[in-house]
């Protein structure tokens, strides 16, 4: 039926990375051919691949430098169309795209509220993100925010018309809740309730908050924090807990490719950061019927929350805060089925035919856009 070029940086652990791995997989069971083309071929998630996808890699080191082999693989072997996805390589897809003279579609999704993810580079990086926005975004056949949150920043910092840019939520609910149910041998014999985040160990999932308020529960006896995840922030992290005195109450298991029995075997799921571009993890630990705690941060879990209807939102940076909400989250926590029907709607198979129908449009049908 056709094949899709994802273009992303690499296969290491993230959000984005293993949403796009899920995407190949559903589009693959549709009949459609996948091609991960990589700015360099590294990263844990190339293990976990679908059978049937393939791997090209433009083995450039920097950003700019993957702007020509981008180009000649759409001369040389032209998908069909081509997913790009995270500044620059948004802007990168476009002026490949035009260099190849690329008849294929395009499309350029974004993963994070940009303004906020490159706020510390000062205002000649600024200025280059926002102009490189500028021209490409009109450029792609479809500018795609994964919240609205991030499709409103994007908006704002390249002054281009909001109803050019559109959202698709991100496929986080896998339909895996319940397929586990072994005990991770860490959680087995734990106290009580655990307390679960899953995610990338840097600054701005603000895990040292969390483990803040966690030590406020401590003091009480109140059960046991799972930071699951690995990154930058770990010996950081790892020192904190050690001050706090915190010891056993708090795991740090690292990097584990399937998060699904640890969501199974805890009771309570928290999200301390700055701000995410969606939120992946809150749809994951919905679909396991898990109660939620989540900063109100920019841009996806107030969206995935509906407000606050589906979980507990507080403020971003208070750990006190944060710390209460942890406390009230299980004496009455809504009804499972409530959260697992909510994360449907973040489904992989409504996600992927969503993407599909900007793709290659009459793929329904069978017709050749």
């Amino acid at each position: 039926m056709g094949k899709i070029a994802i273009l992303l940086p690499d296969l290491r652990p993230g959000g984005a990375e293993r949403l796009h791995v899920n995407l190949a997989r559903a589009w693959i069971a549709r009949g459609f051919e996948v091609e991960f083309v990589l700015r360099q071929r590294r990263g844990e998630l190339l293990g976990e691949l679908p059978r049937g996808a393939t791997v090209v890699s433009l083995e450039a080191s920097r950003v700019r430098g993957s702007v020509l082999p981008l180009s000649r693989y759409l001369r040389s072997t032209p998908p069909q169309a081509l997913l790009a996805a995270m500044w620059p390589l948004t802007a990168v897809a476009a002026l490949a795209a035009r260099l190849a003279g690329f008849e294929g579609r395009v499309l350029g999704s974004e993963h994070s509220p940009l303004s906020l993810a490159y706020a510390d580079r000062g205002r000649l990086h600024r200025w280059i993100l926002s102009t490189s926005q500028r021209w490409a975004y009109p450029r792609l056949d479809a500018a795609i925010g994964v919240s609205a949150g991030v499709a409103d920043d994007l908006a704002r910092m390249s002054g281009l018309p909001r109803d050019l840019f559109k959202v698709i939520h991100n496929p986080a609910a896998l339909g895996m809740a319940g397929v586990r149910t072994d005990v991770p041998l860490e959680l087995a014999s734990v106290p009580r309730p655990v307390f679960l985040t899953v995610g990338t160990l840097k600054r701005v999932k603000r895990q040292d908050i969390l483990i803040d308020a966690f030590g406020r529960l401590a003091a009480h006896g109140r059960g046991t924090l799972c930071i699951l995840g690995d990154g930058p922030e770990r010996d950081a992290l790892a020192a904190k807990v050690q001050a706090l005195d915190l010891g056993d109450a708090v795991l740090m298991p690292g990097f584990v490719a399937d998060p699904g029995p640890w969501y199974a075997a805890a009771d309570v799921f928290v999200l301390s950061s700055e701000y995410e571009g969606f939120g992946n993890v809150i749809v994951e630990a919905m679909e396991h019927g898990l109660p939620i705690v989540s900063t109100d941060c920019v841009a996806g879990p107030a969206e995935i929350l509906e407000g606050g209807k589906y979980g507990t939102l507080v403020p971003v940076g208070d750990a006190q805060a944060l710390s209460e909400a942890m406390r009230d989250a299980l004496p009455a926590p809504l009804a499972k089925a409530a959260l697992q029907a909510r994360a449907r709607e973040f489904g992989l198979d409504v996600v992927a035919e969503r993407y599909l129908d900007l793709l290659i449009p009459g793929w329904r049908s069978g017709a050749v856009a």
